[in-house]
């Protein structure tokens, strides 16, 4: 192995060791393709899957694939076009078997961290899907949750709020205000410490840069 793989499968170790402290089973793939292969194998057939506005879920094709494979209920939030649409689809993912996301920061001793404007995402990984499934890259870890929180408002909120073409001052020059705007994307900040129904929350690690 590189001395990057090196680094990678010991970061991991030691993250899936963290994480299953706070009840959430872990893996690590070394690859996005193998984390592909991986969700697969978690979600059984004729499970109604669906996903929160995660670019890691998109930009390793896994929507695609689970489409592709034939056997699933896959509810996809990205062909609705109307608000009423996207309401509606909000609301059926409470009922999902299966609910993807990644996170904006893991802390190294767990700590999953997610910073959502609406809310939605955050609220179906609290409460709703049978089973939430994260897929994390490795160039989320942060050190502590501190540090996973401060990765999620300076790094992630700033480029998603580019990606979503909205009126906030970090739109405009990429640095966290700490502000109150309407449009903000930090309105809610969830910090996801122990899976209180155990195995409900799942992790996949990846050892490629994913997202934001």
């Amino acid at each position: 192995m590189t001395p990057t793989e090196t680094r990678n499968q010991l970061l991991a170790t030691k993250l899936i060791k963290n994480l299953q402290r706070r009840h959430i089973e872990a893996f690590y793939c070394p690859t996005a393709q193998q984390a592909v292969e991986q969700v697969q194998q978690l979600i059984t057939d004729g499970s109604s899957v669906t996903w929160g506005g995660s670019m890691t879920i998109r930009d390793m094709g896994l929507p695609q694939a689970l489409k592709e494979r034939g056997s699933l209920e896959v509810l996809d939030r990205d062909v609705v076009e109307s608000a009423e649409e996207k309401q509606n689809m909000y609301l059926r993912a409470f009922t999902a078997d299966v609910y993807l996301s990644s996170a904006n920061a893991l802390s190294e001793d767990g700590v999953i961290v997610n910073i959502d404007g609406n809310g939605n995402r955050v609220a179906a990984i609290t409460w709703g899907p049978k089973m939430v499934i994260f897929v994390i890259g490795l160039n989320k870890v942060a050190s502590t949750v501190e540090a996973a929180i401060a990765r999620a408002r300076s790094t992630a909120s700033p480029i998603n709020a580019q990606r979503f073409n909205i009126n906030t001052p970090c739109s405009i020059d990429g640095t966290c205000h700490n502000c109150n705007s309407p449009e903000s994307i930090c309105s809610y900040i969830h910090l996801l410490r122990n899976s209180r129904n155990a195995g409900r929350h799942k992790v996949v690690l990846v050892g490629e840069n994913l997202g934001y």
